[in-house]
C-alpha cells in the first residue's frame, strides 16, 4: 500500500493507494502522523472517497508535512560518499571510526514533492542535495535486536537531505546547515514494507536539471537499516513516526570538481526505486512554499 498526504479542494487528508494512480481518502485519520500511531492494517473502507492522483484538483504533500521529532540521520552511511565528503573538507568529514555517526535535523515543515526548495542564499553560498531512502517506524521500538527490526518498520520514503555546506563546515557541526526552513523535502508517499522482499535493496538516484548525479543502491549502506534500529533503540525509544534518513552514496554536489552547488531554477529529482520520484525546484527565498 501507498500512503499520501494530499490536498482535495483544498483540504488536506490522509489517502492509501494500491497503484499509485488511484488514491482513497482515510477520513478515520486526520493526519499521518495518527495513522501512524493507531496503525493501519492496509484495508480501503466500504464507501471510501476516491480521488485521482494526478488530477488538478489535488496536490501531493510530504506524506508527514509535520513529524512529531526531528528526523534522526546517518552521516557518511556509503564509502564512495566517504571519500568524496573527506575530499572536500576533511576536519569536517573525516571517518575514522567504525560506528556510525548519527545526527538530527529539524523540520518544522516538510514540503512534498512539486514544491520549492528555498535557498537561504542571505547566508548559504554553497547549497546541495542528498537523496535518501527515509524509514518511517511503525510500532514502538526499544532494545530491538537487528533481526526484530522489520518488525517496527511502518514504510519508506524519500527524503532529501537538502545541506548548507558553508555552515555545516563553519559551525563544526551538521545540525544548523541541515535545518533550514525547507531543507527536508519528502514524498511522494510512504510505501508499506509489505510491498518489499524483507529489508529493500533499491537503486537511488539524483537527478539536477535532468543529468545525472547520484547513482547506487541501497544494498550499500554501510550500517544496514536492522543494525541502525538495533544501535538507536539500545537505549532510545523510537516511537511510531519516527523518521530514519539512512544516508546517501557519492555524487552530490561538494564532490563535485569543481562543486556543482545548486542555483536559483534548478530541478532537483530524488527518485528510489519502489517508492517513486521527489521533484523539487530551487527558488531565492523570497518564495514561499505553501504549507
Amino acid at each position: 500500500m501507498r500512503y499520501y498526504t494530499l490536498k482535495h479542494k483544498d483540504v488536506a487528508h490522509v489517502a492509501a493507494s494500491k497503484d499509485g494512480k488511484r488514491a482513497y481518502i482515510l477520513r478515520a485519520y486526520r493526519t499521518m502522523n495518527m495513522l501512524l500511531l493507531k496503525g493501519h492494517d492496509g484495508s480501503i473502507p466500504g464507501l471510501s472517497e476516491a480521488v485521482e492522483l494526478g488530477s488538478p484538483d489535488v496536490e501531493i504533500l510530504s506524506p508527514i508535512p509535520h513529524p512529531r521529532q526531528d528526523v534522526i540521520c546517518l552521516g557518511i552511511n556509503y564509502a564512495d560518499h566517504a571519500k568524496e565528503a573527506e575530499s572536500f573538507n576533511k576536519d569536517a568529514f573525516s571517518k575514522e571510526r567504525p560506528d556510525p555517526i548519527f545526527f538530527s535535523k529539524r523540520v518544522d515543515y516538510s514540503q512534498g514533492t512539486g514544491n520549492i526548495i528555498p535557498m537561504h542564499e542571505d547566508i548559504c553560498d554553497s547549497l546541495d542535495y542528498e537523496t535518501e531512502l527515509g524509514v518511517i517506524i511503525g510500532k514502538e521500538a526499544y532494545q530491538v535486536k537487528a533481526s526484530e527490526a522489520l518488525d517496527h518498520i511502518f514504510g519508506y520514503t524519500i527524503v532529501n537531505d537538502v545541506s548548507a555546506r558553508n555552515l555545516q563546515t563553519k559551525h563544526k557541526q551538521w545540525y544548523f546547515g541541515k535545518s533550514l526552513d525547507g531543507f527536508t523535502p519528502m514524498g511522494p508517499c510512504i510505501v508499506s514494507k509489505d510491498e518489499f522482499d524483507g529489508i529493500p535493496e533499491l537503486d537511488i538516484k539524483t537527478y539536477v536539471n535532468g543529468d545525472l548525479r547520484q547513482s547506487s543502491n541501497t544494498r550499500n549502506l554501510i550500517t544496514d537499516i536492522p543494525e541502525i534500529i538495533e544501535t538507536l533503540s539500545a537505549g532510545m525509544t523510537l516511537s511510531p513516526g519516527t523518521i530514519i534518513a539512512t544516508g546517501t552514496p557519492s555524487g552530490v554536489a561538494m564532490g563535485m570538481d569543481p562543486p556543482g552547488f545548486l542555483e536559483d531554477g534548478d530541478e532537483v529529482i530524488c527518485e528510489i526505486e519502489g517508492i517513486g520520484r521527489l521533484v523539487n525546484k530551487v527558488c531565492a527565498s523570497d518564495v514561499e512554499y505553501e504549507d
